[in-house]
């Protein structure tokens, strides 16, 4: 299958919010809480968004949000884990959000998911919790260090 990394467009959020929805972890409680004038605020007001694309499907996505200097979403449709499809995603946009600003990046994960298995193995460091989930927190120069 070829797999294609590419900026998000205002035309992929159906397909993004299609994602979102179709995880098994890490669930909306209520999936009209994310909206498509959401998605299309942190996309293109307050960071940057990437897709995966396979077939002119969209299988995964990510977003980060400079605003709060968070990563807002990270994604994939459960059909397509295990591929290093996640991987790819994660690092494109911790690559671009470090090209933008020093800061500090955060987010939260529930407990016990694959999720928080992928941020540890990826050298985010857990900071305490952050509502009912786990905050993790990555620095300029962790990141930096990893890649060289």
């Amino acid at each position: 299958m070829n797999l294609i990394i590419r900026e998000a467009r205002l035309e992929d959020i159906p397909q993004i919010q299609s994602v979102r929805n179709s995880v098994k972890e890490n669930t909306l409680s209520d999936p009209g809480l994310v909206t498509d004038a959401d998605c299309e605020e942190f996309l293109f007001k307050r960071g940057k968004g990437w897709v995966a694309e396979m077939e002119s499907r969209i299988v995964g996505f990510s977003i980060a949000d400079l605003k709060e200097n968070n990563i807002w979403a990270l994604f994939l449709h459960p059909d397509f884990e295990n591929l290093g499809i996640g991987r790819k995603l994660h690092d494109i946009m911790l690559d671009w959000y470090f090209e933008q600003t020093p800061e500090t990046v955060w987010l939260g994960t529930s407990p016990g998911t694959r999720a928080e298995t992928f941020y540890r193995k990826s050298g985010w460091k857990e900071t305490g919790m952050y509502g009912k989930e786990i905050k993790f927190e990555m620095t300029y120069n962790n990141w930096k260090n990893r890649k060289s």
